[in-house]
């Protein structure tokens, strides 16, 4: 049946009022790390280089649990959407007590394997002091990190991506004055840095669970850990897990390539990834409110809903996909020399920033149908079918040099190849309707 002229701006408006402030949230996020960055470059190039590759070792660590935000969000707002506001709650809950465990484990595995990981990671001399100090302490901050995750799901479902926006920009500011006090004002160096953010990252948590904990008494759900509930959380998040590390471990054997091209080939690859990861911000925010609304929608058994809102938010990421690649065209002269006067990167950047541009569309879709089939707690689907995707792409891209190819190549390889199977393997689950199963809980 036709999408109404209505039902679209319905969609339209719940699209904005969940992506705008998700989108926020996001470019949020990394601002933790660029002001560290900036806080702790004054100190040395020594004390810079080691919290680089500490900030590299704690980003894995946090985001291959990005599933706790991910599956929680889907399963509250499918809750919400069968009316079941208390048991949306106490999944919620649930979700969070996840989140302390896993933090817990990962604290206790970082802080003795500091020293060996900062190593593998190939820390120089000078560097590797302060990015085990920067490691250890930052270490401490993990569960925290994990409860942000989580709760950010919670908010999610419950369609409230106001207070995440809010909360993320408080936390901004807070690590910047804590930073530049802890460094400078009591002379701590890049301990205090680590101490900073580990400090707001806690206080975030904090007012996290302060609101989720208000929600869940006013609706008298219950706050003690529910063993099996924890474990249905752990069950549901491990497909999207496995999703998580494919798509990793995808980026980990592009960066290997780039670097067997030459310096000013992986230069020019590490501001391009950059430059992805801001696109991606916008896409995700479409995704995110797509989690939020095919999941509330299927918990209220509106299945015809649902595929209305999923085919509405692909046209959202085609349409931000074309916008998204006219900017870049059109900025490229002005975000080339921003990171580099290198003459020899600049040129591999004006080709792979065009690769970048045309493939936004591609992008777009595939966001928006990723969020859609988390939404729905089609994990499963989403693992088999990025296992898929890493099982093509991994050979092609290591034929790259081998071939002769230069970074063009392997970034239509990345932008193109690896994108286009995902959004075929996601379009030919979107069209096929299985996803869609209605209920409080996905049977």
């Amino acid at each position: 049946m036709p999408t109404t002229a209505p039902s679209m701006r319905r969609h339209d408006r719940e699209i904005l009022a969940l992506a705008l402030p998700a989108f926020g949230a996001l470019v949020a996020e990394p601002l933790f790390l660029m002001a560290d960055s900036a806080i702790v470059g004054h100190l040395g190039t020594p004390q810079l280089a080691g919290l680089g590759v500490a900030a590299a070792l704690l980003q894995t660590g946090v985001n291959v649990f990005v599933f706790l935000a991910y599956a929680t969000t889907a399963a509250v707002a499918r809750r919400v959407g069968a009316g079941e506001l208390p048991a949306a709650l106490r999944q919620g809950m649930d979700g969070i007590w996840l989140a302390l465990l896993l933090g817990a484990a990962v604290v206790a595995a970082v802080l003795p394997a500091a020293p060996w990981l900062v190593d593998l990671f190939g820390a120089s001399a000078t560097a590797a002091p302060h990015a085990v100090t920067y490691l250890r302490i930052s270490a401490l901050g993990i569960p925290a990190m994990l409860v942000v995750l989580a709760a950010t799901g919670v908010l999610r479902g419950l369609q409230n991506t106001r207070t995440p926006l809010y909360v993320a920009l408080a936390g901004f500011s807070a690590n910047v004055v804590l930073n530049v006090a802890l460094v400078y004002g009591l002379g701590l160096g890049i301990a205090g840095s680590a101490w900073g953010t580990v400090l707001a990252q806690a206080g975030m948590a904090a007012v996290y669970l302060l609101v989720v904990v208000r929600g869940a008494r006013t609706h008298g759900a219950s706050l003690r850990p529910d063993a099996a509930g924890i474990r249905a959380c752990a069950q549901a998040g491990a497909p999207l897990l496995i999703r998580t590390l494919s798509l990793r471990a995808i980026l980990l054997i592009a960066t290997a390539v780039a670097a067997r091209l030459g310096n000013a080939e992986v230069a020019a690859h590490q501001i391009t990834l950059t430059l992805w990861s801001l696109l991606a911000f916008a896409l995700d925010a479409i995704a995110i409110a797509g989690q939020a609304i095919i999941g509330r929608c299927l918990g209220a058994g509106d299945e015809p809903g649902a595929r209305a809102a999923c085919r509405r938010m692909v046209q959202w990421g085609i349409g931000t996909g074309l916008v998204l690649g006219a900017l870049v065209v059109l900025a490229r002269p002005w975000f080339m020399p921003l990171f580099t006067s290198d003459p020899a990167v600049h040129d591999r950047l004006a080709t792979v920033l065009l690769v970048v541009a045309v493939t936004q569309p591609v992008a777009g879709v595939v966001f928006v149908l990723d969020g859609v089939l988390m939404g729905a707690g089609d994990g499963p689907y989403l693992a088999g079918a990025m296992l898929v995707t890493l099982a093509v792409f991994a050979p092609v891209a290591l034929l790259v040099p081998v071939l002769g190819g230069g970074l063009t190549a392997l970034w239509w390889t990345i932008a193109g190849l690896m994108m286009s199977l995902r959004m075929v393997t996601l379009a030919a689950r979107a069209r096929s309707g299985r996803w869609a199963v209605p209920g409080a809980v996905r049977a």
